[in-house]
């Protein structure tokens, strides 16, 4: 019987999106949180699996009748958040034991915003350790709290990170959408190699507090969806100012109805520069890569290369900027936990992990932890920050979109994804995408389905100046009618060569 329950549910994973959808009436919102339910059960907790989700919400079905019947814009569409984020039901741990009890009772900001609109928490998702920040090592997808997270294309390749969850449990079906957090590349990463939409908003366009940080100057939520329409439509519900985060001060004059306009965009006579140099050295990328151009020519774009390379010492100095805010940054989110018997600095984070080396540290360390320990010399740190921003900002972005007189950057956003590997860590391989460009700068960036690797899918970047999100959501919502390349569907099996 639990084959063909399986089979079932593979089956139904096949049909459009549209008519999974829980718009069209309060029953159905129900019976699709029910699916949902059955599908982790079925699809994460056994078969393949995916280890994708750690807690579920027994309640979804009801809160999804509910919030179907209020006329909101989410009408009970379910969504599950990353475990770094905060929701009033179940800890957040960030991956690691050592906050495995922390419930706050608190929603963050950003969810209380998504239950006003009538979004319904489905539950949380595994990510990377801390975000992926603990340790250069490491194994993206993978923590003490939530083991690791597996790609549902190819249950042995990575789901990439630290958004690892998100991606593979929207790829699966397993909810409506995701919210994962990036600070650099952990939403367009897991998205690409998960094969679904991701977008990276300008850091300001989503509250942060709640949200167990690394990087304020890079730090932001996004969603994690099907299609770009359904990445704007979430995008809606969690975009807004708020006082205790200073970066959202002028969100209320770009927060929108994001939805609005894609339909209708067109690219025609409309100049995107080609990052040709961080297009990578993969040929059969490069052949998709190819054929997206073929596409967005075909809608009517004008296509203008781009010649880049990145300053001197750049690198050097993006992780001084990382190392001192993640010290700072992290040990006043700790501050805030109602919790006393949680850890208070990072300090104790570290002693944590040693404390309980055989579960956190058995497969990589916390040498970025320690490092951030020593990384205490503020005016070093400013002028650091003033470096990178300086190389992504005036000097990077905003300067090349001038010079080249173009309206928006693309170029892959990953390469296929690497077998998983917790002895080694991973393997990115390629020198594939400029993501970093619009991290560190905090500016929109968004990957797109354009294709697949041996069946492993691969993401087309979009990427835009501060505060344009929904014109570059508006791009890529005509680059995914205008695309051509068929996209695979998940096997929910380890990988083999494509027939």
């Amino acid at each position: 019987m639990k084959k063909l329950a399986l089979l079932s549910a593979l089956a139904l994973l096949g049909t459009p999106l549209a008519a999974r959808e829980p718009n069209s009436s309060p029953n159905a919102a129900e019976a699709a949180a029910h699916h949902q339910l059955s599908l982790i059960a079925q699809l994460d907790d056994s078969g393949p699996m995916l280890n994708a989700v750690i807690v579920t919400n027994p309640n979804a079905p009801g809160e999804a009748r509910d919030a179907s019947n209020g006329g909101l814009p989410l009408g009970g569409r379910t969504i599950l958040v990353k475990d770094n984020i905060e929701t009033r039901e179940w800890p957040t741990t960030a991956g690691s034991l050592a906050l495995k009890d922390n419930a706050t009772g608190r929603d963050a900001p950003l969810i209380t915003r998504l239950r006003a609109a009538g979004g319904v928490v489905l539950g949380k998702t595994n990510l990377s350790e801390w975000a992926n920040i603990r340790d250069n090592n490491s194994t993206s997808g993978w923590s003490a709290v939530g083991g690791l997270t597996r790609n549902p294309h190819a249950t042995d390749r990575s789901a990439c990170g630290s958004s690892a969850g998100s991606g593979a449990a929207v790829a699966a079906g397993l909810a409506w959408a995701a919210i994962g957090t990036e600070t650099n590349g952990s939403i367009t990463c897991p998205a690409s190699i998960n094969g679904i939409v991701g977008f990276k908003p300008t850091v300001g366009m989503v509250s942060r507090t709640h949200v167990v940080p690394i990087s304020a100057s890079q730090d932001t939520a996004g969603p994690m969806a099907n299609s770009v329409h359904d990445a704007a439509l979430l995008l809606s519900a969690i975009a807004g100012g708020d006082p205790l985060d200073p970066a959202t001060a002028e969100a209320g004059k770009y927060a929108t109805d994001f939805t609005q306009g894609l339909a209708e965009y067109s690219l025609r006579g409309v100049r995107i520069g080609v990052m040709v140099k961080q297009a990578g050295s993969r040929s059969k990328v490069d052949a998709l890569f190819d054929r997206a151009m073929e596409d967005l020519e075909r809608a009517g774009a004008v296509l203008v290369p781009i010649d880049y390379d990145w300053p001197d010492e750049f690198w050097p100095n993006s992780l001084t900027v990382l190392l001192f805010e993640l010290r700072r940054d992290m040990n006043a989110y700790l501050a805030t936990l109602p919790d006393p018997a949680m850890p208070d600095t990072l300090t104790d984070l570290v002693a944590f992990n040693y404390a309980h080396g055989d579960r956190e540290l058995r497969w990589f360390g916390q040498d970025l932890f320690e490092k951030a320990l020593q990384t205490t010399d503020e005016e070093a740190y400013r002028k650091a920050l003033a470096m990178v921003q300086h190389a992504t900002r005036e000097d990077g972005i905003d300067r090349i979109m001038a010079e080249y007189d173009v309206s928006f950057l693309i170029a892959p956003t990953v390469g296929p994804a690497w077998t998983m590997d917790l002895v080694n860590g991973d393997n990115f391989g390629g020198d594939i995408g400029a993501g970093s460009l619009p991290a560190i700068a905090g500016y929109p960036h968004l990957t797109v389905p354009m294709g697949a690797v041996e069946g492993l899918p691969v993401g087309l970047s979009f990427m835009g100046a501060k505060w344009q999100d929904h014109e570059v959501l508006k791009a890529g919502a005509a680059y995914e009618r205008a695309r051509t390349a068929k996209l695979p569907a998940p096997s929910f099996k380890p990988w083999q060569p494509a027939e």
